[in-house]
């Protein structure tokens, strides 16, 4: 064969080669340069709940705010200063209107009208801080079973969603969490009302142009995990996954303190895993945090913050802040655990490896290629030798650095693991960062039809996806989205309902992260998002991990 019939016959077999790569949904490995989108990160804050129930009043919720500008937790990040339950009476005027008490919620500064809870908004804005309230799905909220304080009935806000959260956005608050007592006691659909929710909060954010985040807190109730991740179209949003962390029983104290349970919080972190709802701008709530109350010690508060972190849960804070201790403000403000926190990816841990009963690793993948945060769980009575393996992460050769985020030092590795002893009931945390793994990188092809029903065409389809060692996938989806306004899409994995991702608008390429199980043999895996109607949107490719 002379040169000239080679080269054309080489050209011959790489286009062929293509086509067959192309039909089955496979590209050439590469590396997608996409930025990651522009979504909301995880709510770092400070709630009225676990310290002052339904005593919560302005004096409480002004001090509350200048202690956390004062104890340096909003030079770390923490932002909002949220109202909770029994903030208000349940009174409306003729008009429906929510009447607030102007004793509990008078004039701050000059010109302000007692009873308008404005009044605190601006004063918590002037702090630099943003402010949050409470609600009920129901007719009525939380306080309607009372432990420190009076009950109040009808404090939900069934019947009046849409003038609520208007009123919400136009006193200028910027959170919004919404309960479930009085769901749960009507036996309402959970999905559906917050759905309608939802909705009423898009419309309050289109008259007003205020943001509302999204907090959902119906405790787990009806797997809120399996419809939680863009309910009602809401582009960002958090759901509650286990009941609270403090019992209903007080002790005696100034405000009555609540007593804390390790073993309870350590249940709520098991609860708070779903890695396949949470990615980015879409988080599980374990509940607002206990560190610092009573019953919890200095490691305890400690392993509390290293379980919150590691799995991207909230940082909310419901202890009195004024009584932080300076060992439990170093834990708070620990730049590196709120830095695991505030992953830009979003994700939820995995775990990794059972080393033996109550000898546990886990990994969250992190937005710094090659970076993963891990913990080394000892859930025994005993201190316990433990190691990770590289491969156990997903990293190939030996870490250029391990860091041991409560020590803030390096820990010692060896070429292939990591070896240490982990005290009893007690963890250590560390930030690893290697050299990252290949993706495989696909292309969408042709859905085929009739294979899901609760799919309408048209459709993104990724086929023929090779099953992943680890028991979920990192995924990067490529897209690109025209229109001005957040698409919020429905994801199938093999043929299951997955969950939804949001797609924010883009200039060009812009990626967002989920993870999922692809756990058919070979390459049976089949990604389908459901793009039905949405012209502006183009999903241009997956890379998995």
């Amino acid at each position: 064969m002379n040169c000239s019939v080679r080269k054309a016959f080489t050209r011959w077999l790489s286009i062929v080669l293509l086509f067959i790569f192309l039909s089955a949904g496979y590209a050439p490995a590469q590396t997608t340069q996409a930025p990651l989108a522009k979504i909301p990160l995880l709510p770092l804050a400070w709630s009225s709940w676990n310290s002052f129930s339904n005593t919560i009043h302005s004096d409480i919720a002004m001090q509350q705010a200048r202690a956390m500008v004062s104890t340096g937790l909003q030079k770390a990040g923490y932002e909002y200063i949220n109202i909770d339950e029994g903030w208000w009476l349940g009174d409306r005027d003729a008009e429906g209107n929510i009447v607030v008490d102007p004793k509990r919620w008078p004039a701050i500064a000059l010109g302000d009208k007692p009873g308008d809870m404005a009044n605190i908004v601006r004063y918590i804005h002037s702090l630099g801080l943003k402010a949050g309230i409470y609600t009920d799905a129901g007719k009525d909220g939380c306080s309607m079973y009372p432990d420190i304080g009076p009950a109040y009935a009808n404090v939900g806000s069934e019947g009046h969603y849409e003038q609520d959260f208007l009123q919400f956005a136009k006193w200028g608050f910027d959170y919004v969490k919404v309960d479930w007592c009085g769901g749960d006691k009507e036996n309402l659909s959970a999905d559906l009302q917050y759905g309608e929710i939802a909705r009423a909060i898009a419309r309050a954010e289109q008259i007003t142009g205020k943001r509302l985040y999204y907090s959902i807190c119906n405790w787990g109730k009806q797997s809120p995990w399996t419809w939680g991740p863009g309910v009602g179209g809401s582009i960002q949003d958090i759901w509650r996954v286990s009941d609270d962390i403090v019992a209903p029983v007080v002790a005696s104290g100034p405000h009555n303190e609540r007593k804390v349970a390790f073993d309870k919080m350590m249940r709520n972190f098991d609860q708070g895993i779903h890695p396949a709802a949470q990615h980015t701008g879409y988080y599980n709530d374990p509940d607002m945090m206990v560190l610092g109350m009573p019953g919890m010690n200095t490691e305890q508060n400690r392993l509390h913050m290293s379980l919150w972190v590691v799995s991207g849960a909230p940082l909310i804070i419901g202890a009195d802040l004024t009584k932080l201790d300076a060992e439990t403000l170093d834990t708070l403000r620990n730049p590196d655990a709120i830095a695991i926190d505030q992953d830009p990816l979003g994700l939820q841990c995995i775990k990794v490896k059972d080393l033996s009963p109550g000898l546990e690793i886990w990994s969250k993948f992190l937005s710094t290629p090659g970076s993963r945060a891990v913990l080394l769980l000892n859930r025994s009575y005993f201190p316990a030798p433990m190691s990770v393996d590289w491969t156990d992460l997903g990293l190939k050769g030996s870490p250029a650095n391990v860091h041991d985020v409560w020590a803030n030092k390096d820990a010692g590795a060896d070429k292939d693991s990591l070896k240490a002893t982990v005290p009893a009931q007690d963890a250590i945390l560390l930030v690893v960062r290697g050299s990252e793994g290949g993706f495989a990188h696909y292309l969408p092809i042709s859905a085929a039809s009739g294979e899901a029903k609760a799919i309408t065409s048209p459709q993104t389809v990724f086929g023929n996806v090779s099953q992943v060692p680890s028991p979920f996938a990192q995924i990067r989806i490529v897209y690109a989205n025209e229109t001005r306004s957040t698409e919020v899409v429905g994801l199938y994995v093999n043929g299951e309902t997955g969950t939804r991702v949001a797609f924010p608008p883009t200039k060009g390429a812009a990626s967002v992260w989920i993870q999922a199980r692809l756990d058919r043999q070979g390459d049976m895996n089949k990604l389908t998002f459901d793009t039905s109607s949405l012209s502006g949107l183009k999903i241009e490719s997956i890379d998995v991990y």
